[in-house]
């Protein structure tokens, strides 16, 4: 048990002077832009279909749309070195963006309590 933990906090302490977790500034962007996205279509698909699976699907499928062909974009113009660049990492992060912002509107969008009516006879 005591090798167990101490393993648990080498990983945790070395993890940060690990350079693989850096998350880029563009990267940051990509996912608030996957995420508006997402917030954007989900309040207009619910508000005109009031289905909450449409909405999360479309909302989903719209920030995954948006973040593949604006790196397809990319890909098909040079960059200032002269090459062609996907960023697999920016569609990702657009694309988690829009999960995310699907997934919280889903769950807290629409759930409002029904009144209860008393039957008066």
């Amino acid at each position: 048990m005591k090798f167990t933990t101490a393993t648990v906090i080498v990983c945790f302490l070395s993890s940060n002077v690990s350079f693989g977790q850096l998350i880029s500034a563009d990267d940051k962007l990509h996912l608030a832009a996957g995420a508006i996205i997402s917030a954007t279509t989900y309040s207009i698909v619910y508000r005109t279909t009031k289905n909450k699976k449409k909405a999360f699907w479309y909302s989903l499928g719209t920030s995954v749309f948006a973040g593949v062909s604006k790196e397809l974009y990319d890909s098909l113009r040079k960059d200032k070195e002269g090459y062609y660049y996907w960023d697999t990492g920016e569609a990702i992060a657009s694309s988690l963006g829009g999960f995310t912002m699907s997934t919280t509107l889903c769950l807290f969008v629409g759930n409002k309590k029904q009144k209860k009516t008393a039957l008066v006879h």
